[in-house]
């Protein structure tokens, strides 16, 4: 087993917790909650790419989206979002 030489902080701590003077608070369960919600709202960020097509792909992908009423980014976007879902 291997001693540590332990700073005068840690004694003073340490001393403490052999008294029953330090009083646990447990706040993990609401910085769970937060960290859940920072994690959700960074995945949830819309981010810009960049991607190559072809012009006859890109001009179909357009002309669907007038049918569907919807630009054609957002018509693109719900294709991959339909397809990593799957």
């Amino acid at each position: 087993m291997k001693y540590y030489e332990l700073t005068d902080e840690e004694k003073r701590l340490s001393e403490d917790f052999d008294k029953g003077e330090l009083v646990s608070i447990d706040k993990s369960v609401q910085k769970a909650k937060e960290y859940r919600k920072i994690a959700k709202a960074t995945l949830n960020k819309s981010k810009n790419i960049n991607i190559r097509l072809s012009e006859k792909d890109l001009q179909k992908v357009k002309a669907k989206a007038v049918e569907d009423g919807i630009p054609y980014q957002t018509l693109v976007s719900s294709i991959i979002h339909r397809f990593v879902n799957k």
